[in-house]
């Protein structure tokens, strides 16, 4: 380690209890990427708080060091939004699992951001109530990293994302001080901060809103000829007025991989499988679903499962929450992306991406939460092969190169992190760019705050937002290169 790494090693050592500062090469390398594997770096220290005041101590020893820092929940992300400075500190807080209050009368709970998505429904479940933002790795994610990437999850159509389910937050700045951002007057500095990817600050406490079980739940699979004729369905069921409390779609491709991990019984000759579940008062339900069920076989399904119970409609849901880890049966290793089109574009968008698999020879299983057009293609390679990764990259670039020239954007809940900031110029103009940058360093001046995220190149706080004219003055200097 370097000299300050050192210093706060030991600063750390004497704040926190036993076990709870990681200098060892071996342990640290547990901490070298998040759920995307293709981005790795070491942490300089890893620091384990177990509260506020750790977490506020930690961040101000780091800016009088001059030390990066970025904050990491569960490691389940999938942009590289957590991935750590070798010459930083990467603050873990896994040990901040308390939930704090849950107050049913306002439908509320308070929690630390350790605290697993899965159990704040666990923990009140049986009162009635559930917390509605549901990502795939719900049983393991935490609350923390759901605030920080704005988390969504196969129930988003009906229920929204993460930030419609934080009331607030208390937040460490980036030169520690302890505030609370919440929805009263004024600029919503929370609305800002949710799905910031931990860029203006770390939380350290969240009050959530807890959402009533519905009445009644009806889940049903159908299996499709083809990948089109399941996008048909979905146009036709929105069109219908429908809502669906989830609306999923799985690929050939994506059914192999999930019946060779869990083994979920879906129809083996279907080109596609759609996962619909309506919620709600019992009556309309019944209406609606009788109407779903009918405009799934006249748009080609040639077999329609429905949920008898809770065990049936789990193994549904199995084999479509396994998609992204499952794949890792079909294939060495793969990379997810995560673009949004508009739901009317799907067929085309779908067709130009086939085409491009078979173009390229690089397979591409599609999973998706076809309600809102939010695309999770996973591009398959073999990275023992060598040039096999750049072609899966190349691939995977050019999907999301479709979804902006559709008229979306290169993510919907997985956040752009490393991974896609140098898409973000595709998407954004030079001046859009810098007036985000401006945002990010009113809370972050020092630009210590989990730096070199979600826009592709660095800059000063101190510069003027608008087109740079000439190198940046960092490169000049010598201290960053342009990629």
């Amino acid at each position: 380690m370097n000299a300050p790494l050192d210093r706060l090693a030991e600063r750390f050592a004497a704040l926190l209890p036993p076990g709870g500062v990681i200098t060892d090469p071996v342990r640290l390398a547990t901490y070298e990427c998040d759920g995307l594997t293709t981005h790795r770096a070491s942490p300089g220290v890893v620091v384990l708080p177990e509260s506020a005041e750790h977490v506020a101590a930690i961040v101000r020893a780091c800016v009088e060091e001059n030390v990066p820092y970025v904050a990491r929940g569960s490691g389940t992300g999938l942009s590289g939004g957590a991935l750590p400075r070798t010459d930083g500190v990467l603050i873990v807080t896994a040990r901040m699992r308390r939930i704090l209050e849950i107050d049913l009368p306002n439908q509320r709970a308070v929690v630390e951001p350790g605290v697993i998505n899965l159990d704040v429904t666990r923990a009140v479940r049986a009162n009635g109530y559930y917390f509605a933002p549901d990502p795939s790795s719900q049983q393991i994610c935490s609350v923390g990293g759901n605030v920080a990437e704005n988390s969504g999850g196969a129930h988003c159509l009906k229920y929204g994302f993460t930030a419609h389910h934080v009331l607030s937050c208390e937040v460490v700045t980036p030169d520690g001080d302890v505030v609370e951002l919440g929805s009263g007057p004024g600029y919503d500095l929370l609305g800002v901060f949710v799905g910031a990817e931990g860029t203006l600050g770390i939380t350290t406490k969240i009050t959530v809103k807890l959402t009533r079980v519905p009445e009644t739940v009806q889940t049903l699979l159908a299996a499709f000829p083809s990948i089109e004729t399941g996008g048909t369905a979905v146009s036709k069921i929105i069109g219908m007025g429908v809502v669906p409390a989830a609306i999923e779609m799985m690929d050939a491709l994506a059914i192999e991989a999930a019946e060779a991990a869990v083994n979920c019984g879906y129809p083996a000759d279907a080109g596609a499988v759609l996962v619909v579940e309506l919620d709600g008062p019992e009556a309309e339900v019944a209406h609606q679903f009788a109407a779903v069920e009918r405009l799934c076989r006249e748009a080609g399904a040639f077999e329609v499962r429905v949920a008898a119970d809770d065990a049936e409609r789990a193994l549904i849901w199995k084999g479509r929450k396994s998609a992204f880890a499952a794949v890792g049966r079909i294939s060495p290793a793969y990379l997810v992306q995560d673009g949004v089109i508009p739901r009317t574009a799907l067929p085309e968008v779908l067709a130009s991406i086939d085409a491009l698999s078979a173009a390229s020879g690089v397979r591409v299983a599609n999973v998706f939460h076809a309600g809102d057009g939010n695309l999770h293609p996973l591009v398959l390679f073999d990275d023992a092969v060598e040039g096999a990764a750049d072609r899966a990259e190349d691939v995977s670039g050019k999907i999301l190169d479709l979804c902006v020239e559709h008229g979306g954007s290169i993510t919907g809940e997985h956040g752009v992190g490393v991974d896609k900031a140098r898409y973000m110029p595709r998407m954004f103009t030079d001046t859009d760019l810098d007036t985000m940058q401006m945002v990010r360093c009113g809370f972050d001046p020092a630009g210590l705050c989990n730096p070199g995220k979600i826009f592709p190149t660095p800059r000063l706080c101190g510069e003027v937002p608008g087109v740079r004219k000439g190198p940046h003055p960092l490169v000049a200097q010598g201290k960053a290169e342009l990629f």
